[in-house]
């Protein structure tokens, strides 16, 4: 992925975040009406190509979301539902854990548990010292993979200038070095293994589009 080193590469940078992480929580009928009308895959592309994703990866993404033209909102809203549930939540587990601290467990050979394991405390410990904590009302540990990338998107704005969080630690780095902190000591350490298991057990052409510019991203 190109290098950022202006402002306005920072926010196409925090743009493709969003984007990601949007086709990474339950979906949404916003997202399938999205999906249906072009307006996702248009702005896929051009994110995309701002960002120097590799044009074979984005052909092949492109042509996965092209099935969805035309198709019907209620339709595809159940279908991507159907989906994500197989990949993320699963019964009695996922595909595909969409939590950075279960593949930290698998690699390292320990009881993969959610919120308790190392690397989900360290990604907690991480967020909380630029500023983001555990949203209220909610109990998702914060090392899932849109989780990440919505905190991705956090920092590119704010090294762009586009946000300014209302209080910051006193300890707070340089948005630019914990961007690049993260992105290699969390973020790259599985981003790219959870994208290819998506691609490979996903039946519906959206998760293996975005599974893509996910991978594409390492």
């Amino acid at each position: 992925m190109r290098n950022c080193t202006t402002e306005s590469s920072w926010l196409h940078k925090a743009a493709l975040f969003e984007l990601l992480s949007l086709g990474l929580r339950l979906p949404t009928p916003e997202l399938a009406e999205a999906l249906s009308s072009g307006a996702y895959t248009d702005a896929l592309k051009e994110l995309a190509e701002l960002n120097g994703i590799a044009p074979d990866e984005l052909s092949l993404a492109l042509a996965e979301l092209a099935a969805y033209a035309g198709t019907g909102v209620d339709v595809l809203f159940h279908e991507l539902r159907t989906e994500y549930t197989h990949l993320y939540v699963g019964a009695p587990k996922p595909a595909v854990s969409p939590y950075a601290g279960i593949w930290w467990a698998r690699e390292a050979g320990v009881e993969p548990l959610l919120f308790v394991n190392r690397e989900s405390l360290a990604v907690e410990r991480f967020m909380r010292s630029c500023g983001i904590g555990q949203p209220e009302g909610t109990n998702e540990p914060l090392d899932h993979i849109a989780s990440e990338l919505e905190f991705l998107q956090y920092l590119c704005l704010i090294r762009a200038g586009a946000t300014l969080p209302p209080e910051l630690p006193d300890d707070f780095s340089l948005p630019e070095a914990a961007f690049e902190n993260f992105s290699a000591t969390h973020f790259a350490s599985w981003s790219k293994e959870f994208a290819e298991a998506t691609i490979k057990e996903a039946r519906a052409p959206f998760y293996r589009a975005v599974g893509r510019m996910l991978a594409s991203l390492s």
